[in-house]
């Protein structure tokens, strides 16, 4: 990014934690750069979030516990070492829960909420970060007080890839009939949710009994996922607009699903939330 906060190029590398062992980042990364850098004399920093800072990452770099001031990201972040490079890389910390019966853990989501608070200066209220492990988090006052994890993402593709409902889905969520079979599985689980693992047969039961296509049984598949997470958490849900920060498909999605139990939403590009947030940490490391 340039001074104004302009990006200037992007680069992107298929090499990630499951793929490098720690000695091996500092030559992916200047792989990403070559190129791009005009002097590598002069010191330049290099603010990074995920999982290059997980155990099995680049470098460790701690957990905050929450209640968890965002405001202080950037002052925790941890420096490997990259000698002979011009470059100054600097990790930043995810951030844990571990209060008995409640633990979790996230990275990388925590910068993408420091950049919610940069773009929307004084939010308070609840985020949802559809993904993977999707999150959800109460933010107070700066400060990221209590999070949830819901897996919704990852069952999707293990459902998807290796159990008996493999045989009747389709590999992406497109198709003439996806939507309908997302609205419908959305509609179920967001009325029953406690039916969710009696629900997750009727895909494969719908495609033998009734003749409903590959891409119909995708979207339900999905549906009835996402519906149970939303319905899963309508406690946490007030009459306050709630950010979405992630993909324009999944925001659609879960927009769609917030919709259905009368939550209202507003849809934060994840890349733009995350250069948002690194842009704020890096402001915090240089005071």
């Amino acid at each position: 990014m340039t001074n104004s906060n302009e990006i200037a190029f992007s680069a992107q590398s298929d090499q990630g934690m499951s793929k490098l062992t720690p000695d091996q980042y500092p030559g992916i990364l200047l792989d990403l750069l070559d190129g791009h850098l005009a002097d590598v004399n002069r010191n330049i920093d290099v603010v990074i979030c995920g999982m290059a800072g997980a155990k099995q990452g680049w470098m460790e770099a701690p957990y905050l516990e929450t209640p968890a001031n965002l405001g202080e990201l950037g002052k925790k972040a941890i420096a490997p070492v990259m000698p002979s490079s011009g470059l100054k890389p600097r990790i930043l910390s995810g951030v844990c829960q571990s209060a008995n019966g409640n633990e979790d853990v996230m990275r990388g989501e925590e910068t993408q909420l420091l950049g919610l608070l940069d773009l929307r200066p004084g939010f308070s209220g609840i985020v949802c970060l559809p993904g993977t492990h999707s999150k959800w988090a109460k933010i107070e006052n700066g400060a990221l007080k209590s999070f949830t994890t819901a897996m919704t993402g990852e069952l999707f593709e293990l459902l998807r890839k290796h159990s008996v409902l493999r045989h009747s889905l389709t590999d992406e969520l497109t198709g003439e009939n996806t939507d309908d079979g997302i609205s419908q599985g959305l509609s179920e689980s967001v009325e029953s949710p406690q039916l969710l693992t009696s629900k997750l047969f009727k895909t494969r039961a719908a495609s033998l009994l009734s003749g409903r296509q590959p891409d119909w049984c995708a979207g339900y598949l999905s549906g009835l996922l996402v519906g149970s997470e939303v319905a899963g958490h309508k406690n946490w849900l007030s009459d306050e607009p709630i950010p979405l920060i992630g993909s324009a498909q999944l925001c659609s999605l879960y927009t769609k699903a917030l919709g259905m139990v009368g939550a209202k939403t507003e849809i934060i590009d994840a890349t733009k939330a995350t250069l948002a947030g690194l842009s704020a940490a890096r402001k915090q490391i240089i005071k």
